[in-house]
């Protein structure tokens, strides 16, 4: 098991090293740093993309204080404890670093948004790790998948190549769904993590959109604005899915649990009754 451990991340590494040398460098575009409403209320600059950032904030505390009081969220393993508190502690920091990135946005201040992002991402897929392959592997690499997020951070800003970056935000969208999807997990309200993470992807088309539908809503809110509470909405549904979940008694996967429902429909459609008729004579009066 060691060493199929070992080969994988060997192969990981390899395919990073190719990605980098086959693909060119992606340098952060300056246009980036040119949202559709730049409004400013009650003297803050950018103001709804300031505000909008708060909710992380909230969120962040809130499972905080949920992780550490009491043992609200029933973690039943050590691991799961240090993941979870890494992802609260990234969704905090990111309500403050994305607030100050948007006061005044441009690369320097950027870093600050990017790296609580990155901690929340990481920690995302460490917790998977933990809960549905083994403890001990999830464990121990929260801090090395944490410090492979920073790391790209600071090549990003050393070496303007957005490339390890954008692995670390993108890998854990494909990835996560689909381990929620194929990987028997430990607890119930496995939903939630598709739920989240259908939330994120949403975040992502209003991330892109911002100018359309800051037109859309005639210069009401612009797409960064409502992709902020939307990417909000995540940490909101993952916080639920851990306050109602418990140990699932029979560990089977999302999949496997639609195809045998898909079966059972299936099934019952094909059993259609079927109807015999018999004659009957009728005696008529005499």
């Amino acid at each position: 098991m060691r060493k199929r451990v070992v080969y994988a991340w060997a192969v990981a590494l390899i395919c990073f090293i190719v990605l980098m040398i086959v693909t060119p460098a992606i340098p952060q575009s300056q246009d980036y740093h040119n949202f559709a409403d730049q409004r400013t209320f009650f003297g803050i600059p950018n103001a709804l993309n300031v505000i909008s950032n708060f909710p992380f904030l909230i969120n962040g505390l809130i499972g905080l204080v949920l992780c550490h009081h009491g043992n609200y969220f029933k973690l039943s393993l050590q691991g799961e404890l240090w993941g979870w508190t890494c992802f609260y502690v990234g969704v905090a920091a990111v309500g403050i670093g994305s607030s100050y990135y948007h006061l005044k946005p441009d690369d320097a201040s950027l870093v600050w948004d990017r790296l609580p992002m990155t901690v929340a991402f990481t920690s995302i897929i460490a917790i998977f790790i933990i809960e549905r392959i083994d403890e001990r592997k999830g464990m121990i690499s929260i801090i090395p998948l944490v410090l492979a997020g920073v790391i790209s951070i600071v090549y990003w800003r050393f070496f303007d190549d957005l490339r390890p970056y954008a692995l670390i935000q993108f890998v854990p969208c494909i990835a996560i769904p689909l381990m929620a999807i194929l990987l028997p997990p430990m607890y119930t309200h496995s939903t939630y993590w598709l739920w989240a993470a259908g939330f994120y992807l949403l975040a992502k088309v209003l991330e892109a959109t911002d100018d359309v539908v800051y037109k859309w809503t005639h210069h009401i809110v612009s797409g960064h604005t409502l992709k902020h509470l939307f990417a909000a909405m995540v940490p909101v549904f993952l916080t639920f899915m851990l306050a109602k979940r418990s140990v699932e008694p029979e560990r089977q996967s999302l999949f496997k649990v639609w195809r045998i429902s898909w079966t059972k429909v299936k099934e019952g459609d094909s059993n259609v009754e079927s109807y015999t008729y018999s004659r009957v004579e009728v005696e008529e009066p005499q």
